[in-house]
């Protein structure tokens, strides 16, 4: 019900105030806590994340889906791995961003501050429940989130594991609210709430987050959907190529910083096109659609549409185009990209240069697998998500992307003349 949103929306807006004066022990005392829990947790948490796995096989949902619901043993290891790493990690809270001394003794600061209420909405996964959480307590601010019916009661006793760590140190419970009714009403009215939000973050599939930025008068920290690219140039080495796509491709289909989309320069293709693309469809069983020079040289391939260039699979399907130049790869890669993670393979410094520089993503690869787009792989930790967008955060979000920055104007009786 939508009066839940706003009762529990000025729960975390009344709860931010306290968090914003937490010192950092006291926040990692909390963090510590959270991650003891989830292991003490673990055989609940197991048993309601099978009921979400059961109804959603019981309603068609897909492996990839399916994938990214699933909690495990290790799942939840990893969770609270990453929590203690966070702990560990700089609270970046309280630091000083500029100091400026003016000619009449005027002293000002500026100095990063929690944001405030984080509005998370997104779709299937229950480990961002935790990584949205614990990032935003690590900061200093309170978080609203809202899942889907799809990992309902995995993220109802995740947030109450939650709960029951933060009574242990008595830290505000409602720094953590989950809205438990997932209807379409409820996820509208985030868009407007304005009063008690200070940003939303959708995570999810393009669809949602499309929603989310056309229709929220909340700031959006745009996360974005995963069509990423690899690009093997005329001088990119066979071998490597085939393993890097096969780890970029084939890892872990659910996730957005796989590859979707390979591009082939016209000469590797001329020497390497049949034996690359038997390898992708007879070994690794990968369907492809391609243009008209892939579908020539492997039967077993399909046409490629307009669509095919532009869509995230999240399954072992790729599309395949070849390029007459690195400038018309490019290209296609700039019209068909959601502007996440993109890759060029290739011995040819010059031409790795010129592809870093005139992609258009939020992080560009030489020689090196896509799947690296991530907090952990970063340094970072847990992440919020990944911003495909270009103003405040961009890439994995860590720390500093749940951060805003406020002046601190220090004088003796200065005033303006």
């Amino acid at each position: 019900m939508i009066n839940e949103v706003i009762e529990k929306g000025k729960r975390a807006k009344t709860a931010s105030f306290e968090t914003n004066m937490k010192s950092s022990s006291e926040k990692n005392e909390a963090l510590k806590s959270i991650a003891y829990q989830l292991m003490i947790d673990m055989e609940l948490l197991l048993f309601e994340n099978r009921k979400d796995i059961a109804s959603g096989k019981s309603n068609g949902l897909d492996e990839s889906t399916l994938d990214r619901i699933l909690l495990s043993e290790d799942r939840i290891q990893a969770m609270s791995d990453a929590i203690l790493q966070l702990v560990q990690l700089e609270d970046p809270v309280g630091e000083v961003l500029e100091h400026i001394v003016k000619e009449n003794g005027l002293q000002i600061t500026k100095k990063r501050v929690p944001l405030g209420v984080v509005g998370m909405i997104y779709e299937a996964r229950p480990n961002v429940t935790v990584d949205a959480a614990t990032l935003s307590l690590k900061t200093g601010n309170a978080v609203l989130l809202r899942g889907s019916s799809s990992a309902k009661y995995s993220n109802i006793a995740l947030v109450a594991s939650i709960h029951r760590a933060l009574e242990t140190v008595k830290y505000p419970k409602d720094a953590v609210l989950l809205i438990e009714d997932t209807s379409r009403e409820t996820a509208k009215s985030l868009f407007t709430l304005t009063e008690y939000l200070d940003v939303l973050i959708p995570r999810g599939g393009k669809k949602l987050i499309d929603l989310v930025v056309r229709e929220s008068t909340v700031p959006v920290l745009e996360t974005g959907a995963g069509n990423c690219h690899i690009y093997l140039d005329s001088l990119a080495n066979f071998e490597m190529a085939k393993k890097i796509l096969k780890n970029a491709k084939t890892q872990r289909l659910s996730v957005c910083n796989t590859a979707e989309s390979l591009l082939m320069h016209k000469d590797f293709f001329d020497i390497h096109g049949k034996d690359f693309l038997n390898y992708l469809y007879f070994e690794l069983g990968v369907k492809i659609y391609g243009d008209e020079y892939v579908c020539s040289v492997l039967n077993e391939a399909l046409p490629a549409s307009e669509e095919h260039f532009a869509e995230e699979f999240l399954s072992l399907t790729i599309s395949v185009k070849i390029a007459e130049n690195i400038f018309e790869a490019i290209h296609h890669i700039n019209l068909y990209g959601t502007n996440h993670s993109e890759a060029i393979i290739t011995d040819d410094l010059q031409n790795a240069e010129v592809f870093l520089n005139s992609v258009d993503a939020a992080a560009v690869y030489h020689n090196a697998s896509t799947r690296f787009t991530d907090g952990f792989e970063f340094g970072y930790g847990a992440e919020i998500g990944i911003s495909t967008q270009k103003l405040h955060a961009r890439g994995p979000m860590g720390l500093t992307a749940l951060t805003s920055s406020k002046y601190y104007i220090q004088g003796n009786g200065q005033i303006r003349e």
